[in-house]
């Protein structure tokens, strides 16, 4: 793999890749009645009352459980990103679970074990917001990224820069304050991940712009296609 295995901005411009986030359609019973969607008010009694919080820097943030709201243009876009993302936290899931069960030592098994439990959280947080209207997971084969330590850091950079890249695309399009604000808690964290991986890789830096690259679903999708990991992409 080569030194810098992202370039976005270059790859399927045209969105020659299908995304992978197809919009699911719903059961309106199971739909709250205000299709408008959250007031910042309303936002702030859900973050206050609902879910579990995540304490991080001294700031203690609720995730509250987030209904879609009715089935409007916004909403069934507010879906098809959140399908997006899933689709890409099952794949990160997934890839730490099984390079977990390889017992690297070290700092690399370290990493291996507190990514991957971020990851399970985000797949079960976005799951639980989708709720019937989840996509399902798709099928993996990772090879030698999850049995080789060499080969599972070099993956991991990619995987968390494309996470990075597709959660920057993805965050402004978001129609409702609270998945907004759901969304931008993951991508800090992603952002964390992205750093971490890359210190592990000899002569790579923390960060080697001082923006982070933003990706459109297609252009997100072209690389993860090129790693070959999701082995049904094309049938999704």
């Amino acid at each position: 793999m080569s030194e810098h295995p992202l370039d976005l901005l270059q790859v399927d411009r045209e969105g020659a890749i299908q995304e992978a986030a197809h919009r699911v359609a719903g059961d309106p019973a199971l739909e709250e009645a205000d299709a408008a969607g959250d007031t910042r008010a309303a936002m702030l009694r859900k973050v206050a009352l609902g879910g579990g919080a995540i304490m991080g820097g001294g700031l203690l943030l609720g995730l509250p459980t987030i209904a879609l709201g009715a089935d409007t243009r916004s909403s069934r876009q507010d879906i098809e990103i959140l399908n997006f993302a899933l689709t890409l936290e099952y794949l990160e899931a997934e890839f730490y679970a099984l390079a977990r069960q390889a017992a690297f030592g070290g700092a690399t098994g370290d990493f291996a074990n507190i990514a991957g439990q971020h990851e399970a959280e985000h797949v079960d947080f976005l799951k639980n917001a989708l709720g019937l209207r989840a996509v399902p997971k798709p099928s993996f084969d990772f090879g030698a990224a999850v049995t080789d330590p060499a080969a599972f850091r070099s993956a991991a950079v990619t995987l968390e820069d494309a996470g990075v890249a597709a959660y920057v695309g993805q965050a402004f399009r978001l129609k409702r304050t609270a998945f907004i604000l759901a969304v931008s808690s993951i991508l800090a964290v992603e952002a964390r991940h992205s750093a971490h991986a890359r210190v592990l890789e000899p002569g790579r830096s923390p960060s080697e712009e001082a923006f982070s690259q933003r990706a459109t679903m297609a252009q997100v999708l072209a690389v993860v296609e090129a790693t070959g990991y999701i082995t049904d992409l094309n049938r999704r």
